[in-house]
């Protein structure tokens, strides 16, 4: 039996994990299953069409699974995934999908979202990523694994912010943000390369190497064409994944709206995204 407070106010439609926590004055609405082990402290809310993962813990005035902050819905069905071992610290906002992006807003699974930041509908954040205080992500938007966004940082709608990138605090973001590449400022512009997370991420040296050499082509030399570069790093190290996966982003941003590739997906009606 869940150990559920006496103030919290569960909806009999709710499925909770026989280890879950929901403590004092904690809201969980229609539809929504908690899983095994993990704990909503205080006064959180689980609005409705949420299902949460195994061990996550939810801090004091967290909303989770609210309706989105989008004028195109209308009240349809969309829901609200949220993986496992995540961290979700005070106030932070993580809103439904909506019709328009997929239907569905979804975290993954080891992640640490800091205080007050919002999640907006049809969202897709990967694996072990670190989003801190009052980051703003606007709506179908993509954070891939491993990825770092400072505090206060504001991210466009249907930006992609690429693997292991990281982005500086307060910086802001209108176009995808390469995978592995520090970027900051405003607007923000790419730095240097990550090779911390991509340490953490169990790069090798070897291709951590070759990323900062693909650096220093494309962001550090004059001369030729960004395409041009991009030919001759897939020609240079066509059997190092990283960047090969720098060249097809930079590629897609470059093709996208905006220097958002996501965009492409995106019509008057519809929006399809491949992780959806």
């Amino acid at each position: 039996m869940a150990t559920i407070h006496p103030t919290a106010i569960i909806d009999p439609t709710a499925q909770i994990a026989a280890s879950a926590e929901i403590g004092p004055y904690c809201v969980v609405g229609p539809e929504v299953a908690i899983g095994e082990h993990t704990v909503l402290q205080n006064h959180v809310t689980v609005s409705a069409l949420t299902t949460i993962g195994d061990d996550n813990i939810f801090y004091p005035y967290s909303v989770i699974g609210a309706d989105p902050q989008d004028l195109k819905f209308r009240g349809e069905r969309a829901t609200c995934a949220i993986g496992d071992h995540n961290r979700i610290r005070e106030h932070v906002t993580i809103h439904r999908g909506t019709a328009n992006g997929g239907g569905i807003t979804r975290i993954g699974s080891n992640n640490l979202i800091m205080v007050a930041a919002h999640i907006a509908h049809d969202c897709l954040i990967e694996d072990q990523i670190v989003i801190a205080n009052q980051v703003m992500l606007a709506g179908h938007v993509l954070v891939e694994r491993g990825a770092n966004i400072g505090g206060g940082a504001g991210v466009h709608h249907f930006t992609t912010v690429g693997t292991c990138a990281f982005v500086g605090g307060l910086a802001r973001i209108a176009k995808d943000v390469p995978p592995f590449m520090i970027v900051e400022g405003n607007p923000a512009e790419v730095r240097a390369i990550n090779a911390v997370a991509m340490t953490r991420q169990g790069y090798s040296p070897e291709h951590i190497d070759a990323v900062k050499q693909a650096f220093k082509l494309l962001y550090r030399d004059n001369g030729s064409s960004m395409a041009g570069k991009l030919s001759e790093l897939r020609d240079r190290f066509a059997d190092v994944p990283a960047v090969v996966k720098l060249c097809n982003a930079l590629s897609a941003a470059g093709d996208g709206v905006y220097g958002r590739a996501l965009e492409i997906g995106r019509t008057d009606d519809k929006w399809h995204c491949p992780g959806h």
